[in-house]
């Protein structure tokens, strides 16, 4: 018997949550205190609020604050108009994919309306299949908004904190990195907690039609994920067309062609670049990773229902998962102090051991959570579904396969920071090889990119073995979950890097002085390194949480066995294998067509506008802003098609068996395909900032910005631009939509998918 009572769970699961949304307003509020704008008074208030330690170098402070705000203006606007437009369209898909679902799963029993005899409960009576197909409906509605809500969210507060993070570069370079911190905190904790809670209530609202029937409820919670990354796809690969198109147009003509630094306000398509950084690795990354969470949530919660949890209705065991994350808030809360409160950055070299330390410090804090939760809230002995048997299964069997999973994202986060840093060697080698060219930067990057998969993989393959060992699909679906327990810090430390970006733009831009540009590009240059480590954290868990709900699809569709020998199979397998690749390559010409049109544009203002080099006439930023959101809004589509698309063809046209072996197939392409094309555009990105900054001998002999070794590392970096922020990061969500779409739809293949083998 459980320590952790019933009354108790069922509070401490929501003020957990509650906290976490009470620390996010916290945070945001302390980045308010930041004044962007001042109030108009008789300018004698303006001289009270300059900043010591800027006067010196001769630069008016208001003009230059003013100068912020207006930027700051810009991408806001900017970034919550292409949201609103993608949202608009998104609706539509919504409420269509909405309308799909109810009637596929509806139709399992032609629309019965009677209770029917339990699938795994066997002598009880289960809720009809209508009703499963209403609550899946409204579940997926639910994770959608939700996503959606997660990814607003994210951009707003980033585009809140840009301009503030700048402004307090002129304090020191602790100042500002506290603002970009804290801001990336504000994100982390509102979505963690918003995650957790509408998924609470969401279970609580569906138990009142539901009662005892745990099977049928938590099978269209499940609905849950799918509308979380079913959203994440879009958000990923439409804030990523449009972020790059900018970004690679922006440096092929301006720093390669005209030899103007990154961000300079007289290149057209600056304002496009920031905003892209809010909508791509801001809006994305936060519904991307809401997804993941959602899911492997759903993953868990389902075969918990299957097991011996649900029959004999432990609902403390049963909200296990959700303890988990509950006390993952907690956890992540105290360590969010450990950068802002306790340690003080005194100099540029602090600040990427400051944000590992966030890793090392959540991760030991924890397995000490885990422990608890583990011991307070399970029974000593019980039995997890395993693919038709029962599996006796311990308590310290579960500690084993969360910590486990929660360490395997500290090796794949670390082994990631060693290949992307420019701190160590892989960095520095990719770097020097621009002094030969272009065409030996972009090959020791991608050999790069290979060898960085080694250790990831098979870190994420000690995890599955080890927790599938101890606890069947369970183990593995809450080894997902303990990689995902400190999401809060890890979004922290991710939004952290794109709202660093965006102040270096601004104080380019507003024309201050080349100290605060050094500070800037310092924080910017860790935040990288961070990204990189976020993106291999969202695809280890995407591994994870995929084959957790594979092996629930398996065991929902009724499969006994996925024989590899068998041609149904095998035939699955290689169409899966091959759909990272197709995927890859739409997304990759996307952002290739897009940069085109941007290239030309910005050239031809460059060409046409009389002054524009010297600094006296403006761009025209608008037209590349909207070169790059109708080319996001246009080219999403068809990515995300194939990725809808794929299991609803393979499971009505082949069967449950072949897309089985579609699920396998791109799972095991798509981690590989994705880590390597992630970890080679952040190595290309370090290896021309390691250029640019010129803290080494090694590093100045490559140098100064212009020479070319530095042109030949800025062609690397457009190069791997599309690989890390758009299609790289997308993939991960290939692979866990295609499983939790499955095992949504799972009981239509069941009952009437294989058409074409049942015609032949």
């Amino acid at each position: 018997m459980a320590l952790l009572s019933e009354g108790l769970t069922q509070i401490l699961i929501p003020v957990a949550a509650l906290i976490g949304l009470a620390f996010a307003l916290l945070q945001w509020f302390l980045v308010s205190k930041v004044k962007v704008s001042y109030g108009s008074g008789d300018g004698n208030d303006y001289k009270d609020k300059l900043i010591p330690g800027e006067e010196e170098e001769g630069i008016d402070n208001f003009e230059v604050t003013m100068k912020c705000a207006e930027i700051q203006n810009a991408i806001s606007e900017g970034a919550t108009s292409f949201l609103f437009t993608e949202y608009r369209y998104l609706s539509i898909f919504m409420g269509v994919f909405g309308v799909i679902i109810f009637l596929f799963l509806g139709s399992v029993k032609g629309f019965s309306t009677k209770s029917e005899p339990c699938t795994y409960n066997t002598g009880n009576m289960c809720k009809p299949a209508l009703a499963n197909a209403a609550f899946s409906t409204i579940a997926f509605l639910l994770g959608a908004l939700t996503s959606v809500i997660s990814g607003f969210l994210g951009m707003k507060i980033a585009t809140y904190a840009n301009a503030r993070t700048t402004l307090e570069a002129r304090k020191g370079v602790g100042k500002a990195f506290i603002t970009a911190f804290r801001s990336g905190a504000v994100m982390g904790f509102l979505l963690a907690a918003n995650g957790l809670l509408v998924l609470y209530i969401t279970i609580n609202l569906f138990k009142l039609y539901y009662g005892d029937d745990w099977e049928g409820l938590y099978e269209s919670i499940t609905g849950y994920g799918l509308g979380g990354s079913s959203m994440a796809l879009f958000g990923r690969v439409g804030g990523g067309i449009y972020t790059k198109a900018a970004d690679v147009g922006a440096d092929l003509v301006g720093k390669v062609e005209r030899n103007i630094p990154e961000d300079d306000p007289r290149n057209p398509a600056v304002i496009a670049d920031n905003v892209g950084d809010n909508v791509g690795d801001i809006a994305g990354m936060g519904s991307d990773l809401f997804g993941s969470y959602a899911e492997a949530s759903c993953a868990a919660l389902f075969v918990a229902s299957i097991s011996s949890f649900g029959i004999t209705h432990d609902y403390v065991a049963m909200s296990y998962p959700l303890i988990i994350s509950s006390v993952g808030l907690l956890v992540c809360l105290i360590t969010t102090l450990f950068a802002t409160d306790m340690f003080e950055i005194k100099n540029e070299s602090e600040i990427e051991p400051s944000l590992k330390r966030q890793l090392l410090i959540s991760t030991v804090l924890m397995t000490a959570g885990i422990a608890v939760v583990t011991f307070v809230a399970l029974p000593s002995e019980f039995t997890m579904f395993s693919f038709g048997t029962n599996k006796s299964v311990k308590n310290w069997y579960l500690f084993f396969c969360v910590s486990i999973g929660l360490w395997a994202g500290l090796v794949i986060g670390y082994t990631t920071e060693y290949y992307t840093s420019n701190a160590y060697s892989p960095v520095q080698d990719v770097a020097d090889s621009c002094r030969t060219g272009a065409a030996t930067n972009v090959i020791f990057g991608l050999a790069l990119g290979y060898k960085s998969v080694i250790i990831p993989v098979f870190a994420i393959a000690f995890a599955i073995y080890v927790s599938f060992s101890l606890a069947a699909m369970y183990g593995i679906a809450v080894a997902a979950l303990g990689m995902l327990s400190t999401i809060a810090t890890g979004l922290a430390i991710d939004a952290y890097g794109p709202i660093s970006d965006n102040a270096g733009g601004i104080a380019e831009m507003a024309g201050m002085s080349h100290k605060i540009r050094e500070r800037t590009d310092a924080l910017d240059a860790a935040g990288n390194t961070t990204a990189a480590i976020g993106k291999g954290f969202a695809i280890g868990s995407a591994a994870l949480v995929s084959l957790a709900l594979f092996g629930a699809y398996v065991s929902r569709a009724g499969i006994e066995m996925v024989n590899v020998l068998t041609p149904k199979v095998f035939i699955g397998l290689l169409v899966g294998a091959m759909l990272p690749y197709w995927f890859s390559a739409m997304t990759m010409k996307s952002v290739g067509s897009a940069a085109l049109k941007m290239v030309e544009e910005v050239r031809r203002q460059f060409n046409t506008i009389p002054g524009l080099m010297e600094g006296t006439a403006k761009p025209d930023y608008a037209t590349c802003v909207k070169i790059s959101t109708d080319a996001s809004l246009r080219e999403m589509i068809p990515p995300g098609a194939l990725v809808m698309l794929t299991p609803l063809i393979a499971g009505t046209f082949f069967g449950v068996e072949t897309l089985a072996g579609v699920l396998a197939g791109s799972l095991v392409s798509g981690v590989q395909v994705a880590i390597s094309a992630s970890n080679t555009g952040g190595a290309w990105d370090n290896a021309k900032k390691y250029i640019e900054a010129g803290n080494s001998e090694h590093a100045k002999s490559l140098g100064p910005k212009g020479s070319d070794a530095h042109k030949a590392a800025v062609i690397g970096d457009t190069v791997g631009d599309p690989l890390k922020d758009t299609s790289g990061p997308s993939l991960n969500i290939l692979i866990k939509l295609m499983a939790v779409e499955s095992l949504v739809f799972a009981p239509f293949f069941a009952a009437h998918g294989g058409l074409i083998f049942k015609w032949l």
